[in-house]
């Protein structure tokens, strides 16, 4: 889940954050039009309110689409459903499945921050990842619902319908998958990433508000992608290829619809936003 940024570069960076051009683009055909704005998932108090660009898209729109049925994936429901299927029911635990470097370097790690590793015991490695980077983004600040959140909530109270690009059950299986057989990987990285965090999340959030998805690249997708392509092919490109279709298909009818994913997948040579411009449609940043 591409994540944020250090709250702390202050005033003048906030400032400086608020009067930037935001990551919303317009695809569009010769008759048909579509909205695709990046967010994050997480934020802190101060990204509100949100750059204007969204609410020109969001009033533009007929319909909202989201990577999957926000209603669903923030239910306690599904909450245990990723705690069913996510976590090993067989007795397995995870020092059993790392090598004993990786173990130890997670152990260490959940030391410093007064974290018993008997908490995660039965966390497989992709949820236990997940759960790592959402320790971290909370201690740096980042409490606040995400765009994608901010605004199911506000098409659920205009009555605008809400689409998905994929279900929850979906999202489950590809977060299952991913890093699958190379799971010392996943956490490897994940627990490097961690370090770079305090300084990179500024950075990440204010490429996301620039809308410089050049800029995003070099900082998250460079590396990653070189570093660890089964992870990255797992959790952005397979899902990127995925969407593809359903979106041309969008196009192809009059309605307008903003489409709202995380902004990783409109950064870098196998974004959505360069899948498209592939195949001819016209692109502009709003």
């Amino acid at each position: 889940m591409a994540l944020l940024k250090n709250a702390s570069l202050i005033a003048s960076t906030l400032i400086a954050l608020q009067s930037q051009a935001a990551s919303v683009w317009k695809v569009s055909t010769d008759s048909n039009q579509l909205f695709i704005g990046g967010t994050m998932h997480v934020l802190t108090a101060e990204d509100y309110p949100l750059p204007k660009e969204y609410a020109q898209a969001y009033s533009a729109a007929d319909k909202l689409v989201f990577e999957t049925d926000m209603s669903v994936v923030n239910s306690p429901e599904f909450g245990n459903m990723i705690m069913s299927q996510m976590t090993y029911q067989d007795g397995t635990t995870i020092d059993k499945v790392l090598k004993p470097d990786t173990y130890n370097a997670l152990q260490q790690h959940l030391s410093l921050r007064g974290i018993p590793i008997q908490n995660f015991a039965t966390f497989k490695p992709s949820l236990l990842a997940i759960t790592l980077s959402m320790i971290e983004l909370k201690m740096l600040g980042l409490t606040s619902e995400g765009v994608d959140l901010y605004y199911s909530k506000m098409a659920s109270e205009h009555k605008k319908e809400q689409l998905w690009l994929e279900t929850p059950e979906q999202q489950i299986q590809f977060l299952m998958s991913m890093g699958q057989n190379d799971e010392n990987a996943m956490i490897d990285y994940t627990l490097k990433d961690i370090k770079k965090m305090p300084t990179m999340i500024e950075t990440l959030r204010k490429t996301w508000r620039e809308g410089d998805m050049q800029a995003m690249a070099n900082v998250s997708i460079k590396e990653f992608r070189a570093d660890y392509p089964e992870i990255y092919q797992d959790l952005l490109v397979k899902r990127n290829n995925n969407w593809l279709p359903q979106i041309v298909q969008m196009l192809n009818t009059p309605a307008t619809e903003l489409i709202l994913v995380g902004a990783l997948h409109l950064a870098g040579p196998d974004s959505v936003l360069e899948k498209l411009k592939a195949k001819g449609y016209k692109i502009e940043k709003l």
